[in-house]
């Protein structure tokens, strides 16, 4: 069983910055495809981006060259770094760890961009 925890969400202005971290338990982190989701109000949760055990990005179009996705194996941590944002990309983002069949969710943190 992996424990995911995120932290970093909050208020931000369009246009600011934010950077997303989850921390995940267990000895096997580095195994793990690891992604970020988010869900806004009454739609369905979508990927934003994921990153694979070797490193390989991906990128959901809407955040493309505004978002990057990086890990730390050494910290069990991956990032969200969110620049430009705008009110579109207000959400509870969700971590997520994948490897075969197991799947793992975090409680999610709320980014809201306002002004």
């Amino acid at each position: 069983q992996v424990q995911l925890v995120e932290s970093g969400g909050g208020l931000v202005q369009p246009g600011g910055s934010l950077k997303l971290s989850c921390a995940a338990s267990g000895s096997s982190f580095r195994l793990y495809r690891m992604g970020w989701y988010r869900q806004a109000p009454g739609k369905q949760r979508e990927l934003v981006a994921v990153i694979t055990s070797g490193g390989i990005t991906n990128y959901a179009d809407s955040v493309k060259a505004r978002f990057t996705i990086s890990r730390t194996n050494a910290k069990n941590t991956v990032y969200l770094q969110m620049n430009n944002l705008k009110p579109e990309d207000t959400a509870v983002y969700y971590c997520n760890a994948n490897y075969v069949r197991a799947d793992y969710w975090g409680q999610g943190t709320q980014v809201t961009v306002s002004s």
